[in-house]
């Protein structure tokens, strides 16, 4: 036991002698990276977004501009009229499933198009809606 304690004393003492000739010498300075191509992002002419799918190309929607201001007319069958609350100061309906007041705007959809309609009229036995010239009368249906 003595002598292993002596072996490695005496090892502990002959490595900080080592002489600085015998140390590894440091590495050559790293050659600078050049790029040989940078990245730049310019919009080109076909005006194409970078976030669409490869390939994809958006379509051109044409429409008339009588189609576009009025649409289609919506039929009083887009609407479930189940309750009208008529009271001395209000008035209320639920249409569709969502309590309505006089003068209310709300959308319907029908397909991908929101129509914008306005509750113009809260009577007993139906609801008479406004969307720009069209006028729906929606009757109370009573199961």
């Amino acid at each position: 036991m003595k002598t292993i304690l002596a072996l490695l004393t005496l090892i502990a003492l002959t490595l900080p002698s080592l002489r600085a000739e015998d140390a590894p010498a440091t590495p050559p300075e790293a050659p600078l990276i050049e790029l040989k191509k940078k990245s730049a992002f310019t919009m080109d002419a076909s005006g194409r977004n970078p976030f669409w799918p490869i390939g994809w190309k958006p379509v051109v929607r044409t429409s008339t501009t009588t189609s576009e201001h009025t649409g289609p007319d919506i039929l009083p069958s887009a609407f479930v009229v189940s309750s009208i609350t008529l009271d001395q100061g209000a008035r209320y309906a639920i249409i569709n499933g969502k309590v309505m007041a006089e003068g209310q705007q709300f959308g319907l959809q029908l397909g991908n198009q929101t129509y914008q309609l306005t509750v113009k009229a809260i009577e007993d036995g139906r609801v008479i809606l406004a969307r720009r010239d069209q006028e729906i009368i929606v009757p109370l249906r009573r199961k």
